[in-house]
């Protein structure tokens, strides 16, 4: 194989899986220096600047909540089409599918009946909901790579073993550019006072449903704390568009600065996701929160069959962190909760708990031993 010019398919949609499979590219363009590799699919933005050619602009993809994957239908199926006439028309190597399992998982067995070798990336939450899909994985995807520690364990106790285990890419990659100093000085903040950070999450419909709980919770610990100063992380200007409309009360929004805002806090209401991650990675004592629609959470909770939702906490294996969950997402829970996460005892406890659970997730070079995985499946 070495020397022989390669082309690979490669299917991400949201955010983070975007940011993976950026990374995946680099890597496994790094480790096969010898030869060429051209990647083609559905690209979000971090994919584009690898240079994945975009069939499909994976931005347009990142949609969550039955009731909108399914007003997005036509959209999903235009994606399907221009994607499988891609395939047909390049005839790739192999498929990379990274997480995106409600897209994804209907791609497989069409990739898999035309003869392309299957790389599922970043494993669906088949641990959580839906474990009937392992059926489907097992029959058509040739290698999965997985990204948490606990993952191997439980495809094991389902008999698949066509499996690698690399770490989480953000292990060693998580990181603030800047002290708490400098980041307070960039925005006008009090170095000496407290700050909380507040990541009402990436999707526009979750920054909606989430910020005005922080907003309320961030006004009654006010009357508790009048020194406590309050950072918004805003993703990208969409969001901070979003947030400015919702009304900023007086608070600091920045954007694309997340790991600065929580290096720099003291303690953080963080949107269940990759986020609760990188709040434990960088060691900023949190609060997991998150809210859906009423439709939304009372087709899907039945479903969930894990004890936590905060990627975080199932890392752990324990509740390290506050879950406030839909119902329990109320400004009084909330405020009280941040509240004590300020108090000097429980904070130290806090990140503690978070360095141990941190630990679980490798200690680095994940992309690069992906690419490895992948380019083993070639060979």
């Amino acid at each position: 194989m070495s020397g022989k010019k390669l082309t690979l398919f490669v299917v991400a949609g949201e955010a983070s899986g975007d940011l993976h499979a950026a990374n995946l590219v680099k890597a496994l363009r790094k480790e096969y220096a010898d030869g060429e590799i051209e990647f083609f699919g559905s690209a979000g933005p971090r994919m584009r600047e690898a240079g994945v050619e975009p069939v499909v602009w994976a931005d347009d993809l990142a949609i969550i909540g039955l009731a909108e994957i399914g007003m997005a239908l036509p959209q999903f199926l235009k994606a399907f089409i221009a994607l499988k006439r891609s395939v047909r028309e390049m005839k790739p190597d192999a498929a990379i599918l990274v997480d995106f399992p409600d897209f994804n998982l209907k791609l497989v067995k069409w990739l898999k009946k035309r003869g392309i070798k299957v790389v599922y990336y970043i494993s669906p939450q088949l641990w959580a909901w839906r474990s009937y899909r392992v059926r489907m994985i097992k029959k058509y995807v040739d290698l999965m790579i997985t990204i948490l520690p606990f993952e191997k364990v439980w495809y094991a106790s389902k008999d698949f073993i066509n499996l690698e285990y690399v770490g989480h890419p953000l292990a060693t990659e998580v990181h603030s550019g800047s002290t708490k100093a400098d980041f307070c000085k960039r925005h006008g903040l009090n170095c000496e006072s407290p700050v909380i950070a507040l990541l009402p999450g990436s999707r526009l419909k979750e920054v909606t449903r989430i910020l005005p709980n922080m907003l309320a919770a961030s006004r009654r610990i006010a009357v508790d704390r009048p020194d406590v100063q309050f950072v918004i992380a805003a993703t990208n200007e969409a969001s901070a568009s979003t947030i400015r409309a919702m009304g900023r009360d007086g608070k600091t929004i920045v954007v694309g600065e997340t790991h600065d805002a929580l290096n720099a806090a003291d303690a953080a209401a963080v949107a269940s996701g990759t986020a609760t991650l990188e709040a434990a990675i960088i060691g900023t004592p949190m609060v997991v929160v998150y809210k859906t629609s009423v439709i939304n959470y009372t087709l899907l909770r039945p479903l969930i069959s894990v004890e936590h939702f905060g990627l975080v906490n199932l890392i752990a294996g324990k509740r390290i962190a506050k879950e406030l969950i839909q119902g329990d997402l109320t400004p009084g829970n909330l405020a009280s909760e941040l509240l004590r996460l300020l108090d000097p005892a429980e904070n130290a406890k806090a990140r503690t708990e978070l360095a141990s659970a941190v630990q679980k997730l490798g200690d680095g070079g994940a992309s690069k031993r992906a690419a490895e995985a992948v380019l083993s499946v070639l060979s």
